[in-house]
């Protein structure tokens, strides 16, 4: 007699002992694999699932855009970040931003900073990789020439954002075909953007032909799109619209292989980026949380959400008062994650009482030995904003130990594609902040602070976990529960990423105009009613998502063990979104 029993998620954890991809897209999924198949590593697999995000989800993401990478070389051993984020132009003065744009930052190429996706991707390829460029980008090239079919998300997405849409005839042409949204299982095809990777591919060929290195022909392509003809059709369309981008801008630009930020939890190692993006905020939200017994308060109990939702805000609120470009502000990065600090929060927290408003920042020069640096961001105002546009995410981890971890961004909703490449120009630069003040103010040259945030895990030397998310703020929230989930309580990757979720709102949002709602959770369906009670009598203005919301974050990771000989690798993605994993 057979006894079946149920699993305890919807998706199975996926297993496999030689490699594993996980992605925001099943068909980027797939073609990580096809890339490991042949020989590559998790570096080349993961560009290749990168640029294939770039062409799946083109609503979220694009290769004109941004591409934030955290990765673990297993030649090297050592774990470092690609800063896969452009910069304002050096005409971008705030005064002219503030003239061009009537005091906003409105849709369109004013807010465009430096692409830096494409820079990111073959910088990671030509210094961690084995493969050329034209091999990653294969199956991009494929899908962006033959066409996908239009998924749901894609078509909804593409749906609420058509009257924008319909404002670029460049963008209308490839996005609302015949004058329309394309339907569910309609196939879209991105032909410029395919001759635009063929281009760069023909570059590296061309390289190598005459006798270049690998890397030496992967810098030749990278040349083609910053300095050549791609660079010249990209400044001249940005001009043409209104835009400050110029040929020096891009001449001068280049991503930066920086070292991670880092702290511990529980016997782990956690890294992140650093503070021109929001890496920082789930380590020292688990800095925080490192001080409580959430085992003994127990799952999804009022007792551990409050804490949790806690951590986040005084995160949060030092992320408001400090985050921005080191390269233009000393930011106290050493003292937001001193152990020291996190201890002071604890102290400022209380067990059974929500804070009504994002609470004041601490002090963190005390433990940077260093004096306080004088200035600061003004005190928000609660206001509403429009609905941010998301982002996707992709790691992959091999059996030498390498790990590829990446949250690839900026799509085609709020920005025109340049005719002819079928690529935008980065319009990150709507995270950035009109308030001089702010750490994240608006500055030639400067990188606006970014919300995209992957990150990775080491335990004992080795990679333990590569996991992150879409979702704006919510980023570094779903990151830190499904963390908890793990490493206190014990699930595996997938279990941990089905679990309910929640998210804080207790501060002002990262993309402009910056909605600030006091005191707000939105807490998932499925966590019991009884316990979303306790949190509102707790002061928390408790707001009820449906049971699995997309806006809860669509996490991705993949946890790696390694006391077999070979790896055990186990991944976990997403049902609240698009997300598979896939391994071997």
């Amino acid at each position: 007699m057979f006894i079946f029993t149920s699993l305890p998620t919807h998706r199975p954890p996926i297993m496999g002992t030689h490699y594993m991809v996980a992605s925001g897209h099943y068909l980027a999924t797939l073609a990580g694999i096809r890339i490991l198949e042949r020989g590559g590593n998790a570096v080349d697999a993961g560009v290749a699932a990168g640029l294939c995000i770039n062409v799946l989800q083109p609503d979220m993401t694009n290769v004109g855009g941004v591409a934030p990478i955290i990765l673990r070389s297993a030649r090297t051993g050592e774990v470092v970040t690609i800063s896969g984020l452009g910069r304002w132009p050096k005409a971008a003065t705030l005064e002219v931003v503030l003239a061009r744009g009537g005091g906003d930052l409105p849709l369109g190429v004013l807010r465009s900073v430096t692409p830096a996706a494409i820079d990111a991707w073959l910088t990671a390829l030509e210094r961690y990789g084995t493969k050329t460029l034209a091999q990653v980008a294969a199956p991009a090239m494929e899908l962006a020439a033959d066409g996908f079919p239009v998924n749901r998300f894609l078509h909804d997405n593409l749906a609420r954002a058509a009257e924008v849409i319909a404002r670029w005839t460049s963008t209308a042409a490839i996005f609302l075909p015949g004058g329309r949204v394309p339907e569910v299982g309609d196939v879209l095809v991105q032909r410029d953007l395919a001759r635009t990777l063929q281009r760069l591919a023909e570059a590296e060929g061309a390289a190598a032909s005459k006798g270049d290195s690998r890397e030496e022909a992967i810098r030749t392509a990278r040349d083609l799109f910053y300095r050549g003809a791609i660079a010249r059709e990209i400044v001249d369309f940005c001009r043409a619209e209104g835009g400050l981008l110029s040929l020096e801008d891009m001449a001068a630009f280049s991503v930066r292989v920086e070292p991670p930020v880092r702290a511990t939890y529980r016997g782990h190692e956690v890294y992140g980026c650093g503070p021109w993006c929001q890496g920082p905020v789930a380590l020292e939200a688990l800095n925080i949380l490192e001080g409580y017994d959430l085992r003994a308060t127990g799952h999804l109990s009022a007792e551990t959400l409050h804490l949790i939702i806690e951590a986040l805000t005084a995160a949060f609120a030092d992320r408001h008062a400090y985050y921005g470009d080191p390269d233009f502000v000393q930011v106290p990065i050493s003292g937001l994650l001193a152990k020291a600090y996190a201890a002071e929060w604890r102290r400022r927290m209380e067990p059974r009482r929500a804070w009504s408003e994002m609470p004041s920042p601490g002090d963190p020069w005390v433990h940077e030995g260093a004096p306080a640096v004088a200035g600061g961001a003004d005190a928000p105002a609660p206001k509403n904003g429009p609905i941010e546009p998301d982002t996707s995410y992709l790691c992959v981890i091999d059996a030498e130990g390498n790990a590829f971890s990446a949250t690839p961004s900026d799509g085609v909703l709020s920005t025109p594609v340049v005719p002819g490449l079928g690529l935008i120009i980065s319009s990150r630069g709507y995270q950035s902040w009109l308030d001089p003040h702010h750490p994240s103010c608006v500055a030639p040259g400067k990188r606006p602070r970014l919300t995209p945030s992957p990150g990775l895990v080491m335990r004992d030397g080795r990679v333990f976990l590569a996991y992150g998310t879409p979702g704006h703020d919510v980023q570094p929230q779903a990151m830190v529960q499904v963390l908890v989930n793990m490493l206190d309580f014990g699930m595996d990757p997938q279990e941990a990423i089905e679990a309910p979720r929640l998210a804080t709102y207790n501060f002002p949002s990262t993309g402009h105009p910056h909605a600030y709602h006091p005191g707000l959770v939105r807490v998932e369906s499925r966590v019991p009613e009884e316990v979303r009670g306790t949190l509102a009598a707790w002061g928390h203005k408790v707001e009820a998502w449906p049971a699995w919301m997309p806006s809860a974050g669509a996490v991705c990771a993949i946890r790696a063990r390694w006391d077999r000989g070979r790896p055990l690798l186990v991944g976990g993605a997403d049902p609240r979104r698009l997300a598979y994993a896939i391994g071997w």
